[in-house]
């Protein structure tokens, strides 16, 4: 076959192009999903990627955690199913944690396109099922065994028939055997949709393969990120974060080291795989690690193969950074989401006026389900958030999903998905992190149940213990809180009963803010107060007597 020669500008369209199909595909899948996390939330990724398996492009709508591991998960694919082997019709599928996106909640699907009998791409998607047995989507069990059930990379469709088989084993496994087939309907449809955009496109532009429009892809984003990494001083720096953990405290340490067009991250010294559902498997946490180094090097680079090569990411084998299966992985976010941070931190002493201070980070997504043996079923895993790290020139986002960029589910979804109450859900007065810039605020929420009834919630929250730390000088955030209204205080992570006629509260955590509180300016402070976001005593606590409200 004779090789394609295509302009520069052509190059261009055909690449934006490519960002329109993926998003497309994206919203094709939240439009179709069954599970409210994926349908209102965006607990998902969408990507092309060419024959070999490199990311080309990703939806703007989705996870990092989710595309940043469905970009290394596909050549994964193409080794167990060589390309030559997949035929027109064919659709591959795992919930692997290994193989895709951390957890067994995760299914990433992938759909090869075939044009003129050869196959030019794949699109992959993955998202979030609600339920996939076990114990549950929570941190109590002990291992992947517990945690529900696990598919190896294979076969969804074959030749455009499905494997009627897999889909009973799955139906037979779940809690809610009509969501779980619902989205894997759903995820082969948003890459069938991807499939018949991209032969549009290549009509229009004449192509018959994808090869000189990835290669130029992948090189331009790449040499856009070396540049960026070699306008840094080349050097080694360190950051250290503790957090909640399961029953224990977990030490994430991280070593940063610049050189010349490079970066490495390597999570050495870190804490010893749990016992619990929070270890992480390391494509999770090459995810997030890489994506809070994007967030301030590179961040305006097209996110693909070529800009992630740049950014290399290691844990040593048994650390909790680096969990071997069958290692309970259930709950990897709520270490997993707090990697930004840490690389965030070892970055302050190499470009401090671009860095944030520490967020809330971890996503708080409570499982709330039926008790045992109730009339009325439901299982439902509602988003809420806490507020972001102050930045160098703006105040942190109240209740703000980073890093995960998963939105919180409406009030009117939840109660309209489940026999729930949201009798409270506003801003926690003085959440925030004080300093010259504040932090974002986290919410509180109370949740009961429509008819009085008892219901189980499954908890994964982190910060209880170990609030986001201000930078240069700025206050922590508010550490989180969950407790029954009567009083009874709960722990972060674990499942619980809410007895019948309980109020449960979740308080979420606030940012930590950004230098001295006291160099703030007076008319900010009283916007804050009067808008009830910061009280007027810790104001004048933090600013101290010479406060002056103006405008007060």
């Amino acid at each position: 076959m004779a090789v394609q020669k295509i302009d520069e500008l052509r190059l261009q369209l055909i690449w934006n192009r490519l960002l329109s199909i993926v998003e497309e595909q994206a919203q094709t899948l939240m439009r179709t999903a069954f599970s409210t996390v994926v349908r209102e939330a965006g607990d998902l990724s969408a990507g092309v990627f060419n024959n070999r398996g490199e990311m080309l492009a990703q939806a703007v709508t989705g996870t990092p955690g989710h595309v940043n591991a469905m970009a290394a998960s596909v050549g994964k694919f193409l080794k167990v199913h060589p390309l030559s082997s997949l035929c027109e019709g064919d659709v591959l599928l795992t919930n692997d944690p290994w193989d895709g996106t951390g957890h067994l909640n995760d299914f990433t699907v992938v759909t090869p396109v075939h044009r003129h009998g050869e196959c030019v791409a794949l699109f992959a998607a993955t998202s979030h099922i609600a339920d996939v047995g076990g114990r549950g989507f929570g941190p109590d069990a002990n291992d992947l065994f517990e945690e529900g059930i696990r598919i190896p990379i294979g076969y969804l469709f074959r030749g455009g028939v499905r494997d009627e088989v897999l889909m009973s084993i799955i139906k037979a496994n779940v809690r809610d055997p009509v969501t779980a087939e619902g989205d894997l309907h759903s995820l082969t449809a948003c890459n069938e949709h991807g499939c018949r955009a991209l032969g549009e496109m290549m009509d229009d532009f004449g192509l018959t393969g994808l090869d000189q429009v990835g290669e130029h892809i992948i090189q331009t984003s790449r040499m856009a990120m070396e540049r960026e990494i070699g306008s840094l001083p080349n050097g080694t720096f360190n950051h250290e974060m503790v957090i909640d953990g399961y029953r224990e405290p977990v030490r994430l340490v991280a070593e940063l080291t610049i050189e010349d067009a490079f970066i490495s991250v390597d999570f050495d010294g870190s804490s010893a795989v749990s016992d619990a559902g929070i270890n992480v498997p390391l494509p999770y946490t090459q995810a997030y690690a890489s994506f809070g180094v994007r967030c301030v090097i590179g961040n305006e680079v097209p996110n693909n193969a070529g800009s992630l090569q740049t950014v290399r990411v290691t844990a040593p084998a048994g650390c909790i950074l680096n969990a071997p299966p069958p290692s309970a992985v259930s709950a990897r976010h709520a270490v997993g989401q707090m990697l930004p941070d840490v690389v965030l931190g070892c970055l302050a002493a190499v470009i401090p006026g671009r860095v944030p201070a520490e967020g809330a980070s971890c996503i708080w997504n409570p499982v709330f389900l039926n008790t045992p043996g109730s009339s009325e079923a439901f299982v439902t895993n509602p988003i809420f958030n806490g507020g972001t790290g102050a930045r160098a020139s703006k105040d942190g986002l109240s209740t703000t999903a980073f890093p995960s960029g998963v939105r919180t589910t409406s009030t009117e979804i939840n109660e309209a998905t489940t026999p729930l109450v949201i009798w409270r859900k506003e801003y926690r007065t003085d959440s925030g992190g004080l300093g010259e810039r504040r932090g974002g605020l986290g919410q509180v929420i109370e949740v009961g149940h429509r008819h009085g009834a008892s219901f189980v919630v499954s908890k994964m929250f982190d910060r209880l213990n170990h609030p986001a730390d201000g930078r240069f000088g700025g206050g922590p955030g508010a550490p989180g809180a969950v407790y029954l209204k009567d009083g009874e205080k709960l722990q972060g992570k674990g499942r619980d009963l809410v007895p019948a006629g309980a109020i449960l509260v979740l308080e979420t955590p606030g940012g930590g803010g950004m230098g001295d509180a006291k160099m703030r300016d007076g008319e900010r402070v009283a916007a804050d107060i009067r808008a009830g976001l910061v009280s007027e005593a810790a104001a004048r606590a933090a600013s101290g007597p010479q406060l002056d409200l103006k405008g007060d």
